[in-house]
């Protein structure tokens, strides 16, 4: 059922936001992809893989919360593993606490890709992100993406680990 108090078409300046949104959707995927590909020979979503593992107690996590934090079904991450295992990055293995789980586990080679690819990942996010954008312009940013987020889901995503050992980004011209 849809809602007839709604307009049939955008405006001009709903369809510029929503064209440039579209756009960016479309391009910052295929530009982090062929960064970390180029550099590193994983891809974004493998990156994330190794991140969240990295990032882990233990370097541990159930294959279920994995998905989660990734956005993914368990038939992507399933395949993404595999890769991943396949190149002695991560290990899988039943979870002791209950048998009905899986747990992804980085392995030391894995911590070692994971560190030789945050750099020009990184770089990249600042480069292509961050830089462009006023430290004001990164936190209207932030709430956008949080507010289209809770209109899309009603559960929070993923959220990165606290890091209070970070300084605050400086403000620079915009």
């Amino acid at each position: 059922m849809s809602d007839h108090s709604i307009p049939a078409t955008l405006s001009d300046e709903d369809l510029e936001t929503w064209a440039s949104l579209a756009t960016v959707l479309e391009w910052l995927p295929a530009a982090l992809d062929g960064q970390l590909l180029r550099d590193s020979e994983v891809t974004h979503f493998e990156y994330g893989i190794l991140f969240a593992l990295a990032n882990a107690p233990d370097f541990t996590l159930r294959m279920s919360v994995l998905a989660g934090y990734s956005n993914s079904s368990l038939s992507r991450l399933s395949r993404a593993a595999t890769r991943l295992q396949t190149r002695g990055w991560m290990r899988r293995a039943p979870d002791p606490a209950n048998g009905r789980y899986t747990l992804a586990i980085l392995t030391e080679q894995g911590r070692e890709k994971f560190d030789q690819a945050t750099p020009g990942h990184v770089h990249t996010v600042n480069r292509l992100v961050l830089e462009p954008l006023t430290s004001s312009q990164t936190r209207q940013l932030r709430e956008i993406s949080r507010r289209i987020l809770r209109a899309i889901r009603d559960e929070e995503g993923w959220q990165p680990p606290s890091r209070p050992d970070l300084p605050e980004r400086p403000e620079h011209p915009g």
